[in-house]
């Protein structure tokens, strides 16, 4: 008798309910992953996440063969795939983990049905998020669409399951199905752009204990440290929950459990690291409860809203050529690293959905691709919140000054400096507004405005005030 495994967004040993349930039938357990970029839809992985997903891969099939066991690769559709696994095994039970995504649900009924017909035991389970999101209602029995009622829900509704341990075991079966190689996913880049991710990251379930326990040792510190790019003080850990190399439940019971040995209490910096895992449950809860928006407004009014169009505002946002130093050095550490700090994201965002005027939908799919922690719920909340249009969003009107918002999170410009390096050698005083640097302070840094690095694509105060009279014609229709 054979059980197979079906890992997608949960490629760990650790917490994992449906490897679990596939132990404890006794049976052998083939683990299987099937690449199929077909079954998502407008949303198969982009170019970063497919980096991290090759070396996630790896690290998964290492871990197996610890225990006797390996990873089996597909690629094609699930249905396909699955059906043909069946056959080769003989198996008589499937196991996996639920997604939100609405291609992934899609599928996922297409495999229902598969394996009832064909009398096939199947069940699945929540493991990528703290609660199941069909579970979580308002007074109402509705979706929530506000952050701090959900967050207050959370904090006092249902008991948040605890994780369960890795298996110590198991059971192969006699004759392995046929596996591809994993380079013939063909998931790694030519040529090779991402060889700075790998100084920066380490996929796979160790690189996330590991990035979970130096969280830990600085968590007192969190709450004060998270908003500032010039240093280290965020958790790293959001490609790793996107993969499932860890799951929330077992940073969320971590940091209760160190909480409570070395404090009478979670600190305040332990507070708001819980409450981002809230968030990002959030997002997950919006795009279940939401399922087109992704592609569309969540506020209607919004499908109306006059974006401009110009590629050349869009390629200089992409490529960190906006004049604002601040925005350009969070764009070009998004290209070199897959990742860019969350403060710098959301300006960046802003820059591009008001002061630019260009669609939100742009700038979704341009993260998307360059992300290596590209989520799909979290992707789409960020989106909208900046733009305005989504659940809980921060008001249109409400537009960043790239210039004050430089000064207040990385004062001495050392972030500027890392990422635009032709910008080094200004002074503080001007490293966040070098258009406003007398021409001696710009001779002495080597700057030359127009050629070594832009103008300001445009003013703040022409790009407020034309997002504002944009804002306006939406609420007169």
């Amino acid at each position: 008798m054979t059980a197979i495994v079906w890992f997608r967004q949960d490629l760990r040993l650790d917490d994992h309910p449906a490897l679990r349930a596939a132990v404890n039938r006794g049976e052998a357990v083939v683990p299987v992953y099937i690449w199929s970029p077909g079954d998502e839809g407008d949303w198969a992985p982009g170019a970063a996440s497919r980096w991290w997903l090759h070396h996630s891969l790896f690290s998964l099939d290492d871990q197996l063969k610890r225990f006797g066991s390996r990873l089996i690769l597909r690629s094609g559709t699930a249905l396909d795939e699955l059906s043909a696994l069946i056959g080769e095994t003989g198996a008589t039970a499937v196991f996996w983990s639920r997604r939100v995504e609405p291609a992934a649900i899609k599928v996922e009924r297409a495999v229902e049905r598969m394996l009832s017909a064909r009398g096939v035991m199947w069940e699945l389970f929540n493991t990528s998020l703290l609660h199941d999101p069909a579970t979580v209602r308002t007074k109402s029995g509705g979706p929530y669409q506000v952050f701090t009622p959900f967050w207050k829900a959370l904090q006092d509704g249902t008991e948040i399951a605890q994780p369960i341990a890795a298996p110590r075991q198991l059971a192969a079966p006699r004759k392995w199905p046929k596996s591809l190689h994993l380079e013939q996913l063909e998931l790694l880049p030519t040529p090779d752009w991402a060889s700075g991710f790998g100084l920066m990251w380490s996929p796979g379930e160790a690189g996330a204990q590991a990035q979970t326990k130096r969280l830990l040792g600085e968590i007192a510190d969190y709450d004060s440290e998270r908003d500032r790019p010039d240093r280290d003080g965020t958790s790293r850990l959001s490609p790793h929950l996107h993969f499932g190399e860890v799951s929330p439940r077992r940073v969320w019971a971590q940091v209760i459990a160190h909480e409570t040995r070395h404090r009478s209490g979670p600190s305040k910096g332990a507070l708001a690291y819980l409450r981002q895992l809230a968030w990002r449950e959030f997002a997950h809860h919006l795009l279940h409860h939401f399922p087109q928006t992704p592609a569309r407004p969540l506020r209607d009014q919004y499908s109306r809203f006059p974006w401009r169009r110009s590629s050349n505002d869009l390629r200089a946002w992409q490529r960190g050529l906006t004049g604002y130093p601040y925005v350009d050095a969070g764009m070009r550490q998004l290209w070199s690293t897959g990742w860019m700090h969350n403060r710098v994201r959301m300006l960046a965002a802003s820059l591009l959905v008001k002061h630019l005027l260009l669609d939100w939908r742009h700038g979704a799919a341009w993260f998307w691709d360059t992300l290596v922690d590209a989520d799909l719920a979290n992707n789409t909340l960020g989106w909208q919140w900046c733009a305005g249009c989504g659940a809980d969003a921060a008001p249109y009107f409400r537009i960043f000054n790239p210039v004050t918002q430089g000064r207040k999170f990385d004062p001495q410009g050392r972030y500027v400096r890392t990422w635009v390096p032709e910008l080094s050698s200004l002074p503080d005083e001007f490293i966040h507004r070098p258009w406003e640097a007398p021409a001696a302070v710009l001779r002495a840094a080597g700057v030359a405005l127009g050629r070594t690095y832009p103008h300001p694509i445009v003013s703040h105060e022409a790009g407020r005030r034309r997002a504002l009279e944009a804002l306006s014609a939406v609420k007169v229709r």
